[in-house]
């Protein structure tokens, strides 16, 4: 394929916007599409995106629209929707994308609605064009200000991926490629779920080991279902899988893991999520994944626990001395 100069970024929350920082530090001209007026005039004006990442200072190769059609100039595009709105904003913006531009999905979770992976959705909506999955340990803030990160860059197309690679990266964003589209996916979804937990357990004062048994545990889900999904076990081994697991349960920066301690010190979850401006993904990923988990036949304890205390009305002390008076099993 020609050569990637130009990109477009969809989503103007913190990912989307951490993601322009990151391109224009490679080299590349960035146009980013929001659809709130405020934070597209905030990055013109301020060269700040004051709303979803304030206190980073934006290159002046950014430049933001809530026009779809600024992204039709775009060598390669960047989704970074929330996963419950990707299928709606993949639908808005197609029309506006240059027929051979390759889409990147960078938005972590699984549909409600249908339990399909984000890779599953964009066929759907777009068609046969071509596609790439990035995902892996990457708080925004620090993507933002070029602090060293490393990420999964997944794609079936080996030249598409190389090509990719080669305009995202920079000496702080360092893509590392694998062809599993599927595990990438399912790693970033399920992480989610178990940073909150994780939180959960934090907050509920049960200590560092019952951290580290969630994080162990929850890895093992993850691989369970990733794998009867048609991924491989060395991709949720990976950045994509246990990287990002790792930083999403062990900071109180990860939105999953701050909402799941709240829970766990006894605050309702619907004034924790009014209280926010941002998107905790495993909130609607955890009946998506619970979902998959039964139709593929999968056990998931933890993540259907999480589900239960989210959804279902379940209590937390009653929920925990579930999982705990599970029977011994053999660890694999």
């Amino acid at each position: 394929m020609t050569t990637i100069e130009h990109i477009g970024i969809v989503g103007g929350g913190a990912w989307g916007t951490a993601l322009a920082a990151a391109t224009a530090r490679a080299g590349r001209t960035v146009s980013l599409w929001a659809r709130e007026e405020e934070v597209v005039a905030s990055i013109n004006g301020a060269r700040e995106n004051k709303r979803f990442l304030p206190g980073i200072v934006l290159d002046p190769a950014i430049s933001a629209s809530t026009n779809p059609a600024v992204l039709s100039a775009a060598d390669l595009v960047l989704l970074a929707p929330p996963a419950q709105h990707f299928r709606t904003v993949a639908a808005d913006i197609t029309g506006h994308l240059n027929r051979t531009a390759p889409v990147v999905i960078c938005t972590k979770g699984i549909e409600r609605d249908s339990g399909a992976l984000m890779s599953e959705v964009a066929r759907e909506v777009m068609g046969d064009r071509p596609l790439a999955v990035l995902s892996g340990p990457s708080f925004a803030h620090e993507v933002a200000r070029g602090l060293p990160s490393a990420v999964t860059l997944a794609c079936a197309d080996g030249a598409l991926g190389k090509a990719v690679a080669a305009a995202l990266g920079s000496a702080t964003f360092r893509p590392y490629l694998s062809d599993d589209v599927t595990g990438a996916q399912i790693g970033g979804a399920v992480k989610n779920v178990m940073a909150i937990a994780a939180g959960i357990a934090i907050g509920r004062g049960l200590g560092e080991n019952a951290r580290a048994a969630i994080m162990t545990r929850g890895f093992a889900e993850m691989v369970r279902l990733a794998i009867a999904k048609g991924a491989r076990l060395e991709t949720l081994a990976g950045l994509s899988g246990l990287g990002d697991l790792v930083l999403t349960c062990s900071s109180t920066r990860s939105r999953n893991f701050s909402l799941g301690q709240a829970l766990g010190e006894g605050e309702p979850l619907q004034a924790i999520l009014g209280a926010r401006d941002s998107v905790a993904e495993g909130v609607t990923s955890a009946p998506a994944v619970v979902a998959l988990g039964a139709k593929l036949a999968v056990d998931l304890p933890i993540a259907s626990a999480v589900d239960g205390v989210l959804h279902k009305g379940a209590d937390i002390g009653d929920t925990i001395a579930a999982l705990l008076a599970r029977p011994f099993r053999p660890e694999f």
